[in-house]
Parts: C-alpha cells; sequence; structure tokens
C-alpha cells in the first residue's frame, strides 16, 4: 500500500510564501507524474503544478510567475513553493502520484488547507 504524506499548509497574509510537502511511502517500484491539485468551496478541483519524471513542469495560468514545483526523486518526495499568495490561492491543496508497484495508478494525498488572509 502507498501513502502519500504532505506537510506546510496553514495560514499566510497576502503577499506572504508557504512551501508543501509530499512524500511517499510504500511499496514503490518508481514514481512518474506528481503534482497538486486545489479545490476551494463551492469550486471544482483544479490542477496547480505538476512535475513529470523527466522534470519538465506545467502550471495553471493563476499561479504562473508565482509557484514552482520541484522533486527529489531519492527521497520519493515533490515540493511546491508558493510566492506571493493571494486570497484566491486559499484552497485544500492535495498532492498526487502516479505510483508503479505492488499496484500501478494515481495516488492522493489527504490534502493540506492553505489560507491566505490578513
Amino acid at each position: 500500500q502507498v501513502q502519500l504524506e504532505e506537510a506546510g499548509g496553514g495560514l499566510v497574509q497576502p503577499g506572504g510564501s508557504l512551501r508543501l510537502s509530499c512524500r511517499a511511502s510504500g511499496s514503490i517500484h518508481s514514481i512518474g507524474t506528481m503534482g497538486w491539485y486545489r479545490q476551494s468551496p463551492g469550486k471544482q478541483r483544479e490542477l496547480v503544478a505538476m512535475i513529470i519524471a523527466g522534470d519538465t513542469t506545467n502550471f495553471a495560468d493563476s499561479v504562473k510567475g508565482r509557484f514552482t514545483i520541484s522533486r527529489d526523486n531519492a527521497k520519493n518526495t515533490v515540493y511546491l513553493e508558493m510566492n506571493s499568495l493571494k486570497p484566491e490561492d486559499t484552497a485544500v491543496y492535495y498532492c498526487y502520484a502516479f505510483i508503479v508497484g505492488r499496484t500501478t495508478g494515481n495516488v492522493w494525498g489527504q490534502g493540506t488547507q492553505v489560507t491566505v488572509s490578513s
């Protein structure tokens, strides 16, 4: 069984920064794409950023230039660095990873709350 453990959410003022991390553990042979989605009340879950195994990245237009995504393959961990945060970034952030192991497919974290407010 594979689990994703997220950390780093919290309350931050507008213009501030936060760094989220997500570590995969369990029966893992390899990990493909890793990334982050977010969901705020009354809205659909949306892709924030993703990074594929070759370190190619993709970002939602709303976060380009403010967020960066990176991964440490040795630690099975993906990071989301969020800068110049805005109130509209407030959401529950979910990480995901495409896991190749005893079972193969997307695995999701439990979500971490990010609140941007003064």
